[in-house]
């Protein structure tokens, strides 16, 4: 199963994808900034330049379009910063896991809902998401941090289940509505199962339960 007929037209694909790399750049500009030593910030600065790049990218294609990027990201500002106010967790630890989860989660949905793209686009689009996010390098510090506390753990992984659903509400927003105004649930269901699968994963790789 894909999302490919229930991908929005170029420009909003291209502004909503744009404007979430940039708000998971500002989130890891934030934890770098609150990083208890100086070796997290370096890791949080290097996986926070690959997101800016990957906001580069596709604010490239933007401009390729014909479209100035501020213009194209407007209309989605709203609706991420307030599902962004609502992931920023409450300590840097939670800060931390955000990143990876929503990212890994976002990163693998727009992948999919690029199949639905013009060929040309889908082809540079594809290229600019699949660069490396750095979610190893992430997923490194909040496993040492667990390993520092056992107490850590439980908390975090309650806090990953609300993230998944927050991010879900996200993702499903994007998605174009059929000639009837709805979406079709029947298709997206097997997609969204593998994309919760992917978390599922990601977070047994953290020692978690999702």
């Amino acid at each position: 199963m894909d999302l490919a007929d229930l991908t929005p037209d170029v420009l909003t694909y291209l502004g909503k994808a744009a404007y979430t790399q940039l708000t998971i750049f500002e989130n890891l500009s934030r934890a770098m900034a609150n990083a208890p030593t100086t070796h997290a910030k370096e890791t949080l600065s290097r996986v926070a330049a690959m997101s800016l790049a990957k906001h580069h990218g596709l604010t490239a294609e933007i401009r390729r379009h014909g479209d100035e990027p501020g213009g194209a990201m407007e209309p989605f500002t709203a609706d991420i910063d307030n599902y962004q106010r609502g992931t920023l967790g409450n300590d840097w630890h939670e800060s931390v896991l955000a990143c990876l989860i929503t990212a890994g989660f976002l990163d693998d949905f727009f992948l999919r809902l690029a199949e639905g793209l013009p060929s040309d686009y889908a082809a540079r689009v594809t290229s600019v998401l699949r660069q490396d996010s750095g979610h190893e390098l992430l997923a490194e510090e909040v496993r040492r941090a667990i390993d520092a506390n056992e107490r850590l753990g439980s908390r975090l992984a309650m806090w990953g289940r609300r993230l998944v659903g927050d991010t879900m509400l996200v993702a499903r927003a994007t998605l174009a509505t059929s000639a009837t105004g709805i979406t079709d649930e029947a298709r997206i269901e097997p997609v969204f199962t593998e994309l919760i699968a992917e978390h599922t994963r990601r977070m047994d790789g953290l020692g978690l339960t999702a």
